[in-house]
C-alpha cells in the first residue's frame, strides 16, 4: 500500500505543474509577468526532475493504469505552450493585429510538436525547436524587441518546430553533459535574478542569459545528424 502511494504521490508533484499553470495564467491577466514567470520556472523544476523520481521509484510498473507519460504531456502543454502564448499574445508585445494570429500560431505549432512521435532523437536530443515557448516568452520580455522583431521571431520559432535540426536537452543528452548542467545552473541563477528584478535587470544579468542560450543553441547545432 506504502509503495502505490509513494508512487502516486509522483503523480500528483507532476500534476502540480498544472496548478502553477493556473496560478501563472492569472498573473498573467493581471499583467504581472514577473510573477506569471516565477510559477513557470517552478514548473520547469517540476518538470525537469519528476521524470527521474519516477524512474527510480518505478512508477509506471507500480501503478500502470495511470500514464505519466500523458500527464506530462498535458502539463507541459500548458506550462510550455498555452501560458506563454497568452502571454505573448496579451502582453504588448507584438503589433495589434498580429497578436492573436501569433498564439494561434503558438499553441497550433506547440500541440502538433507534442504529438510528433519522433519530437526526440535517439542521443536524446529534441528534434527542432521544441515548443520552448515559455522560454521565448522569457526572452521576449527581458530584451523588449521591436514588435515587427517579435513578431517575426514568433514566425521563425514556429517553422523551426519542424526543422531537421537538433535542440539540446541539457540534462538528458550525454555529450559535455557536465558543461551544459553547469550552463543550466547559471542560465537559472540569472532568470531567477531577472525575475526578481521584475524583468529588468542590468546589462550583465542579461548578457549573461543571451551567452547561456547562444550556447545551449550552438550545441544542438554543432551536433551532426
Amino acid at each position: 500500500m506504502f509503495i502505490r502511494a509513494r508512487a502516486f504521490a509522483v503523480h500528483i508533484f507532476t500534476a502540480a505543474g498544472a496548478a502553477l499553470a493556473l496560478a501563472a495564467l492569472l498573473y498573467a491577466v493581471r499583467g504581472q509577468w514577473a510573477a506569471m514567470f516565477l510559477c513557470l520556472g517552478i514548473a520547469l523544476i517540476v518538470d525537469g526532475v519528476d521524470g527521474t523520481i519516477a524512474r527510480w521509484l518505478k512508477v509506471a510498473e507500480v501503478l500502470p493504469r495511470w500514464s505519466g507519460d500523458v500527464l506530462d504531456f498535458v502539463v507541459d502543454f500548458a506550462t510550455y505552450v498555452f501560458v506563454p502564448a497568452y502571454a505573448i499574445a496579451a502582453g504588448g508585445l507584438l503589433p495589434e493585429p498580429l497578436a492573436l494570429p501569433a498564439g494561434i500560431v503558438i499553441v497550433v505549432t506547440g500541440a502538433l510538436y507534442f504529438a510528433d512521435r519522433e519530437m526526440k532523437t535517439a542521443d536524446n536530443y529534441f528534434r527542432g525547436f521544441p515548443a520552448l515557448w515559455n522560454v521565448a516568452a522569457f526572452y521576449l520580455f527581458l530584451l523588449k524587441p521591436a514588435p515587427s522583431l517579435a513578431a517575426i521571431t514568433v514566425a521563425g520559432l514556429a517553422v523551426l518546430s519542424f526543422a531537421p535540426f537538433k535542440f539540446l536537452h541539457p540534462l538528458r543528452v550525454a555529450r559535455l553533459r557536465v558543461l551544459n548542467i553547469v550552463g543550466l545552473i547559471l542560465w537559472s541563477a540569472l532568470a531567477l535574478i531577472a525575475v526578481l528584478e521584475d524583468l529588468a535587470p542590468g546589462p550583465w544579468v542579461a548578457g549573461g542569459l543571451v551567452v547561456t542560450a547562444l550556447y545551449f543553441l550552438g550545441v544542438g547545432l554543432a551536433e551532426r545528424r
